[in-house]
């Protein structure tokens, strides 16, 4: 990454002042867009993609929330049988500001028992849904929710009906999860698409801890 002082290095008095005078434009432009900038409310935010790092966006948010002393909420959809490294430490330092729910063991995909799945995800979603109402949380992320989503054991459309008519106006709300729907996308505020390039588990390595949990 070239830093500024890579960019300037040889650059004669001349150049250098002409230099100054473009950054200068720069910086006043930037401060004359971010002063109309006045607005705030609650965002609808969806991370999705084939790419890593979904779910570690989402946490990024929480861990802010927290280092501001936020309060907000985390509710896995999906990897409740497993200890992750955010889970532990949100449970054992953080509880007083973040409430952490893992609701299930994980969709049944051997056994393919749709209607165990089903309730669920809706178990999930009714926490989820108390906890969005709560005016005192500030964020809540609804951890690889548009799985759920995808496999139709959540219908979309109340999902969004209920985002868009129930959450508190300054709530911030995250969906994780690849194959976000479009109506969801649609809603969002801000979506972010993970693009997956290369990953380790193509080379035959497995998931590892301080990595994927």
């Amino acid at each position: 990454m070239t830093d500024h002082h890579d960019e300037t290095a040889g650059m004669s008095e001349a150049e250098l002042a002409r230099h100054a005078e473009k950054m200068a434009k720069k910086k006043n432009a930037r401060e004359k867009i971010m002063a109309t900038k006045t607005d705030e409310k609650g965002l609808i935010i969806v991370h999705t993609g084939k790419g890593k790092g979904k779910s570690t966006a989402g946490f990024g948010m929480i861990f802010r929330h927290i280092a501001h002393k936020m309060p907000c909420a985390v509710v896995q959809f999906i990897k409740g049988a497993m200890v992750t490294g955010e889970r532990e430490l949100i449970e054992a330092h953080f509880s007083d500001i973040c409430q952490f729910y893992t609701l299930g063991e994980g969709f049944t995909w051997e056994t393919q028992d749709r209607a165990r799945d089903v309730a669920m995800a809706e178990k999930a979603w009714e926490k989820a849904k108390e906890l969005i109402r709560d005016p005192r949380n500030s964020m809540v992320l609804l951890d690889e929710i548009n799985i759920a989503l995808r496999y139709d054991y959540l219908d979309v459309n109340a999902v969004i009906d209920f985002l868009k008519t129930e959450k508190p106006a300054m709530t911030h709300v995250v969906l994780t999860g690849r194959n976000a729907k479009e109506e969801l996308i649609e809603i969002a505020d801000l979506a972010t698409e993970m693009e997956l390039l290369k990953h380790p588990f193509r080379s035959g390595i497995k998931a590892q801890q301080g990595v994927e949990y």
